[in-house]
């Protein structure tokens, strides 16, 4: 078992009344409300507390993508991978971003993921995303003036121009997005392309099918899990999942449509990762981790917490509950956890899970 640390990086400093006056912090959120000089402490304090979470025993730390929005401040998450490449050591680092769909051309995120793989000596991670089926995330794409429903497809084309080129070092390929003949990254004076450390860094597939839809409509559900269970086999090393975390059964089911797709492919699902990502927050007991949540709520999501229940993120309470969770979920087939904290305090929950879940689940166990 992995359990890795994931920083959004949300903007700290939002005024009380926010949610008399503002109706989001989606994309709608105003911009006179960024401070820039606040906003370089917020900055330094976030990349001391990614590094402290490494120093304090996870596996990995992850970073994430966002736009125009307030409650994650990374439009770019390869600039901060690339100095926690250097800021760290031995702990990966895993970029929940570089949407192919939003940050392209993917030669562009080839290039500069490779760069980084090589600076930190071969411990990247790629959770290659498109976006949920959210209107938030509908909003982000036209903020920067992209067809959101074009998303799955040029998703799936950047993810096999990805591989190509990190297997490769070249790649020609003709499709209905991207279109590039004998493409390499040579300058023309190098002995060879630039080429990752690993080849090719594990590409995990975020496929969240039942995000919105939960049981509600099984026909669509079923041609959904499908359809993510054949781009996992085809395209990535792994399977990064999260918010319905009351239901370990659809973790079992979508694992076992994705062993099928494997086989279907003439591959073994057995080498891919099962990644769950997961919002929890840990008290002194249940009405304490409650109160801890709540404030994190209703300072980043409070349009969120009306539209769907947010008991499905992941577990609150004491370190127990917290435990217990993990426990049926790795039960349930997932062997990655990345561990996500709904709490204005960052570091008292990263220390308290360090200090009171971590070691339960012993490095020896996790390996």
């Amino acid at each position: 078992m992995k359990l890795l640390w994931f920083h959004l990086m949300p903007y700290t400093e939002l005024p009380d009344d926010f949610r008399e006056k503002h109706p989001s912090v989606w994309v709608d959120i105003h911009s006179s409300l960024f401070d820039p000089r606040r906003a370089h402490h917020m900055y330094n304090d976030f990349m001391d507390e990614l590094e402290f979470a490494a120093e304090c025993g996870f596996d990995a730390v992850c970073v994430n993508e966002h736009h125009s929005n307030g409650y994650g401040l990374m439009p770019s998450p390869n600039l901060i991978a690339s100095a926690l490449s250097r800021r760290t050591t031995d702990t990966a680092i895993c970029v929940m971003g570089n949407s192919l769909a939003l940050y392209n051309p993917p030669t562009r995120v080839a290039e500069e993921f490779a760069m980084i793989d090589v600076i930190s000596g071969g411990r990247t991670i790629l959770g290659a995303c498109m976006g949920n089926p959210e209107e938030g995330v509908r909003r982000e794409y036209a903020a920067l003036g992209l067809d959101y429903a074009k998303r799955a497809s040029i998703f799936e084309e950047g993810l096999d121009v990805l591989r190509t080129l990190w297997t490769k070092g070249s790649v020609t390929f003709h499709g209905k997005h991207f279109a590039y003949e004998n493409v390499t990254f040579h300058s023309g004076t190098e002995m060879a392309p630039l080429m990752p450390l690993q080849q090719p860094p594990p590409m995990w597939i975020v496929s969240n099918p039942r995000l919105v839809i939960g049981k509600r409509d099984e026909v669509r559900a079923t041609r959904i899990v499908d359809t993510a269970s054949r781009r996992i086999v085809r395209y990535g090393d792994g399977w990064l999942t999260c918010c319905r975390a009351r239901h370990p059964e659809e973790f079992v089911e979508q694992y076992d449509r994705i062993k099928a797709a494997a086989e279907a492919e003439g591959k073994d699902a057995a080498g891919l990762t099962m990644a769950y990502q997961v919002t929890m927050n840990i008290g002194d007991s249940q009405a304490d981790a409650n109160r801890g949540m709540d404030e994190y709520i209703s300072q980043y999501y409070p349009e969120l917490s009306k539209a769907m229940d947010l008991g499905e993120w992941g577990p609150v309470g004491t370190p127990d509950t917290i435990a217990q969770w993990i426990q049926t979920f790795a039960d349930a087939g997932v062997d990655t956890f990345i561990c996500r904290f709904g709490s204005l305090d960052q570091v008292g929950q990263v220390q308290r899970f360090a200090r009171e879940v971590l070691p339960r689940f012993a490095p020896a166990a996790r390996t």
